[in-house]
Parts: structure tokens; sequence; C-alpha cells
């Protein structure tokens, strides 16, 4: 008999700064920001400015809308 398959891991990326390992927040804006982030990542550094502004405006409005 064949042991069940393990469940799924979740999604990751690796920051190229610190080698380690980011995992999905939970956070739908902020999991979206880290896949634009990995996406951009693979483009020419010219075309990433584009990615990383964008990145930056979500990810100031995802924390300027947290309640305090």
């Amino acid at each position: 008999m064949q042991a069940p398959s393990p469940a799924p891991a979740p999604q990751s990326a690796v920051d190229e700064v610190t080698g380690e390992i980011v995992r999905e927040t939970g956070h739908p804006a902020v999991d979206a920001v880290l896949s634009a982030l990995e996406n951009a990542s693979r483009l020419a550094p010219s075309e990433q400015i584009a990615e990383y502004e964008a990145a930056h405006q979500v990810l100031q409005e995802t924390l300027a809308s947290i309640d305090r």
C-alpha cells in the first residue's frame, strides 16, 4: 500500500538579499506584491523600475489602511 502524498507546500520566494524563504503572508495585496517582485527580478533592470514603484505604492496603501 502506498503512503498518501504530502500536502502541497505553500508557495514561496527567496529573498535575493538575505537568501531567506518568504512564504505567502495571507494578505492578498501583499502576496500579489511578492509575486510581482519575484517576476520583476527576471526583467531587465530598466523594466524593473515600474514594477518596484507599483509594489511600493501598494505596500504604502496597505500599511495606511491598517486600523490602529
